[in-house]
């Protein structure tokens, strides 16, 4: 169900590079109420969710580890290749893609806690990386 709501905000957007961060927001809230109806996303579960640290696939660690303590700078992977800013006030590009933004939150969320993030999840995190400024 999830990919046809990304599918979705691609074809509304006219391409997945014209899609605005609040678009893909919208998205992850919609299929967060098909779980639960009364779900309203919350910038400060999504910034909690930045930070904790968990047991994933390469030990304990955070979305923090490599994206820093403020997602406005520049991070680093651990063989210490730069990633460009996660908040989009600081990268323009960023949660402009849907098909892009899954296939990281695929990655990061199997790499960092461990398992697959739940649409909850998302719209928490995304909701705090677009209130960032």
């Amino acid at each position: 169900m999830h990919k046809i709501l990304t599918l979705l905000l691609v074809l509304v957007a006219g391409n997945a590079s014209a899609a605005a961060p609040a678009d893909l927001l919208q998205g992850y809230v919609a299929e967060a109420r098909q779980a639960n109806p009364a779900f309203t996303p919350q910038a400060s579960r999504g910034e909690a969710f930045f930070r904790e640290e968990r047991a994933g696939e390469s030990g304990r660690t955070a979305c923090a580890t490599c994206h820093t303590d403020d997602p406005r700078k520049e991070g680093r992977t651990r063989v210490h290749k730069a990633i460009a800013p996660l908040a989009p006030v600081a990268n323009r590009e960023r949660l402009t893609d849907a098909a892009k933004a899954e296939k990281w939150f695929g990655r990061n969320c199997k790499d960092v806690v461990g398992r697959a993030c739940s649409a909850a999840e998302k719209a928490d995190f995304v909701a705090w990386l677009i209130s960032l400024r």
